[in-house]
């Protein structure tokens, strides 16, 4: 079903998919999907197709585009050829109806959640979540009307029974937070989200669906910072939006107007034209196309060249991690590890049911010293870089307290964990004797 979402027409140069690529292995589909025959010259690569804007069969194309009643190439801004190899790509992956790419992961995060709140609205969010989301919520979706509220114990049902309101119109988790790897357990939070007739979003960039599908624990939208795991190689930015076309948007008891209502007289509603793609419908055609965070086509090209390798790559990042992880965490001058497959960790059965038992290869450690040690110990890093990134092919370092959390509070940073002698990990795929290597001279470095 996925390979079929808005095909490119022959107008494009290219030709539809000709397979049923869902029903491939994860491996296969990681290469394949979404691919389709180039018809000008035979590419066996999808091109990139450096258009803003495409020629339309006939008059009533055109009209039928623009009113939303069909989908299919119109402006680079909502749609482009080699976006949509990457998009149907994702969306297989992850098993959802459809996807759409945007400029970047917080792109992603801001067009999902405006695609379903506005003014006097409000969500529902588990606390520990990226930095950058929670500045988005706190510092910029405020300023909008839109008030999130958090949970600071997600696997307890009763505390987001509590926040939600009827003028909740989301809930929003990551699967693996960052930095605290405090992983969620979906099952619990989409019993809460099916209670109530509300969409939950999931961010899903550390697990990738390599590790996890958030639409089988059942989440209603997926999000990425594409940027990340997905490319890989840490050369582009960009974002996805994936509909798992599992919500009943006219059965909810909660409204949500731009799905369900006719946009233009005499035309159908989202939710009648497109069905179980009509919320990426409505993210495509309204708020991507309205606030213009589109993807460039060689940032698409480079995201699909990426997924080509996805589960060859998170594989070795999450050994690597998990050797690491234990390492430090019989190191005597190591006070605490945040990572989840670690034995005697109260998430551990939930790593092991739900995430393979090597939940990610993002992580904290506290060094002892506090931040004395911890700015030695950065320093003195060789072969991790010390970059604000995650998810390439390359180690990273991070002190949270001084980078992302440096506009917190120290109460809100307490409460949050993240201690003066946190490290944030985003471990990569070079030879892990290399980094245990670089890690313990590094903490050598730290306590003298």
């Amino acid at each position: 079903m996925t390979d079929q979402i808005a095909s490119p027409t022959l107008t494009t140069g290219v030709a539809a998919p000709e397979y049923d690529w869902d029903s491939y292995g994860f491996d296969t589909r990681q290469v394949h999907a979404g691919e389709y025959d180039e018809l000008t010259y035979g590419a066996r690569v999808s091109p990139v197709y450096l258009s803003a804007a495409y020629r339309f069969d006939s008059f009533r194309q055109a009209k039928n585009r623009f009113s939303g009643e069909e989908a299919g190439q119109l402006y680079s801004r909502n749609l482009n050829p080699t976006n949509q190899v990457a998009e149907h790509r994702i969306a297989s992956l992850e098993g959802g109806a459809g996807a759409l790419v945007v400029g970047s992961g917080q792109a992603a995060v801001t067009s999902a959640l405006l695609g379903l709140a506005g003014a006097g609205d409000r969500i529902v969010s588990a606390a520990s979540i990226y930095s950058g989301t929670r500045l988005l919520f706190e510092r910029t979706l405020s300023r909008l009307g839109v008030t999130v509220d958090y949970v600071w114990s997600p696997s307890d049902e009763s505390e987001w029974d509590a926040l939600i309101t009827p003028d909740t119109r989301a809930l929003f988790v990551e699967t693996i937070p960052n930095p605290k790897n405090d992983i969620i357990d979906l099952d619990v939070i989409s019993r809460v989200a099916s209670r109530h007739g509300i969409p939950l979003v999931v961010d899903n960039t550390i697990a990738t669906p390599y590790l996890i599908r958030p639409i089988e624990h059942g989440a209603n939208i997926v999000v990425h910072s594409a940027t990340k795991f997905l490319t890989g190689h840490g050369t582009t930015v960009s974002g996805v939006i994936i509909d798992a076309g599992n919500f009943d948007w006219e059965g909810t008891s909660r409204p949500y107007p731009a799905l369900t209502a006719t946009p233009v007289a005499g035309h159908r509603s989202l939710v009648e034209a497109f069905g179980p793609r009509a919320f990426e419908m409505h993210v495509r055609l309204g708020v991507a196309n309205d606030t213009g965070p589109a993807l460039s086509p060689l940032a698409g090209f480079l995201l699909h060249q990426g997924i080509e390798t996805l589960s060859l790559r998170v594989q070795r990042h999450l050994d690597n991690a998990h050797r690491i992880a234990t390492w430090l965490s019989r190191h005597p001058d190591v006070e605490s590890v945040d990572y989840a497959g670690l034995d005697g960790h109260p998430l551990k059965p939930l790593a092991d049911r739900d995430y393979r038992g090597t939940p990610g290869s993002v992580f904290s450690f506290t060094i002892a010293g506090g931040a004395v040690a911890a700015e030695r110990f950065f320093d003195a890093l060789r072969v991790f870089s010390r970059m604000t990134n995650i998810g390439d092919t390359r180690s990273m370092a991070l002190h949270p307290a001084t980078t992302t959390h440096l506009g917190f509070t120290q109460e809100m940073r307490d409460r949050l964990g993240i201690a003066d002698g946190l490290i944030r990990l985003s471990v990569g795929i070079e030879d892990v004797a290399d980094l245990l290597a670089d890690l313990d001279q590094a903490i050598a470095v730290a306590r003298r």
